[in-house]
C-alpha cells in the first residue's frame, strides 16, 4: 500500500478538481485499489478489510476509510488508459533509476492471453460444451455444431491482454487491453512503441511469438525504432514458397535450438511466466460485467503486478 501510494504520487495529481471535497487524494484511492486487487476482494469486501485495518489508511494520511461506491468511481477514473499509462511511465522511471530494466542484458518479451469473464473454470466450460444435464441425468448433445457456435460466441466476448515484459526483472512496461480473439499483429506497434518510449536505452532486442509475425511489423521495429525484432515466420496459409524479407531471415535465424538460444529468442518464455504470475497471484477471472470495466480490471492487474515486483 505504501509503495502504491508513493508511485501514484509521482504520476497523478492530488485531486481531480480544486472544487472537490478533498476527502481523499488520487494516490490514496489508487493505494486502496491496489490492496483490493492484491487481496482479491470485491469493492464491498475491500471496504470491510480497510475498516478492520485502519492503521493502513493512517499510514498514507487518510483520516477515514472510503466506502465501496467511492472506490468504484475512483477505479473508473484512475484505471482509464491515460492514467494507467502515466502510472506505467512512473514504473519505468523507477526501474531506469534503479537499473532494474536489464534490457542491455536480456530482451523485451511480448505475449498475449485471455482472462475469464466470470468465475468458471475451463474444465467446466469444456464439459458443458459436450454434455448437458436434464432432470439430474446427463445426455449427449445431438450435434457438435451448436457447441462450436457457442464456443465462438464465448471467444468473441473473452477479455484479452497483451503485455511487453522485461525478461531480466519481469516488470511490465507496456500493455494492451481489449476483447475477443484474433491476431496479435495489429497490437505490435502500440505494444512496442509504449515500451520503447519509456526506457532510456532505445536500442534493444524484442522477442515475440508467432502471433505478432508480419513483415510490416519488422519494418516498424527495425527501421523506425531501431529495435531488433525476432519473431518466428509461421503466420499465413501453409505454402511451399519460402518467406521473403525479414521473415526469411527469421526462418534462417531460428532454424536450430542453438541459434535460438544465441539470439535470445528462448527468453520469450519469460512473458509466459509473467502471465502465469498474474493469474496465480491475482486470479484469472475478472469481476467486471461490461467490456470497459473488464479492461479496467486488467489494467489494475498489470499495475498491481508491477508493484509486487517493485516491493520485492
Amino acid at each position: 500500500m505504501l509503495v502504491a501510494h508513493h508511485l501514484a504520487s509521482q504520476a497523478l495529481p492530488a485531486y481531480t478538481c480544486k472544487f472537490s471535497r478533498h476527502d481523499f487524494t488520487l494516490p490514496q484511492l489508487f493505494a486502496c485499489l491496489a490492496v483490493k486487487e492484491l487481496l482479491r476482494r470485491s469493492y464491498r469486501a475491500a471496504e470491510a478489510t480497510l475498516r478492520d485495518a485502519e492503521h493502513w489508511c493512517r499510514a498514507i494520511g487518510m483520516r477515514k476509510v472510503p466506502d465501496h461506491n467511492t472506490l468504484c468511481r475512483a477505479a473508473a477514473f484512475l484505471l482509464g488508459k491515460l492514467n494507467a499509462n502515466n502510472l506505467l511511465d512512473a514504473v519505468a522511471r523507477w526501474a531506469a533509476m534503479n537499473k532494474a530494466l536489464g534490457l542491455n542484458v536480456k530482451p523485451l518479451a511480448g505475449d498475449s492471453t485471455h482472462f475469464e469473464s466470470r468465475h468458471v473454470s475451463r474444465h467446466y466450460e469444456k464439459r458443458c460444451a459436450t454434455q448437458r444435464w436434464r432432470w439430474g441425468r446427463r445426455y449427449k448433445i445431438p450435434s457438435q455444431s451448436a457447441a462450436n457456435r457457442a464456443r465462438r460466441r464465448t471467444l468473441k466476448r473473452l477479455p484479452k491482454l497483451a503485455v511487453g515484459v522485461t525478461c531480466a526483472t519481469h516488470l511490465i512496461l507496456s500493455g494492451w487491453c481489449g476483447t475477443g480473439a484474433g491476431s496479435d499483429a495489429p497490437r505490435f506497434e502500440q505494444l512496442l512503441l509504449d515500451a520503447w518510449r519509456r526506457v532510456p536505452l532505445r536500442s534493444f532486442v524484442a522477442v515475440l511469438d508467432a502471433g505478432f509475425d508480419s513483415e510490416a511489423n519488422h519494418q516498424i521495429a527495425r527501421r523506425d525504432m531501431g529495435i531488433r525484432s525476432i519473431m518466428p515466420p509461421r503466420v499465413g496459409r501453409p505454402s511451399d514458397k519460402p518467406p521473403t524479407g525479414w521473415r526469411l531471415r527469421m526462418k534462417r535465424l531460428l532454424r536450430t535450438k542453438r541459434s535460438r538460444k544465441r539470439c535470445g529468442y528462448t527468453q520469450r518464455a519469460q512473458a509466459e511466466t509473467v502471465i502465469s504470475m498474474i493469474k496465480r497471484n491475482l486470479g484469472s477471472e475478472l469481476s467486471g460485467k461490461s467490456a470497459a470495466s473488464r479492461k479496467r480490471d486488467m489494467w489494475l492487474k498489470i499495475l498491481t503486478h508491477d508493484l509486487m515486483i517493485i516491493r520485492r
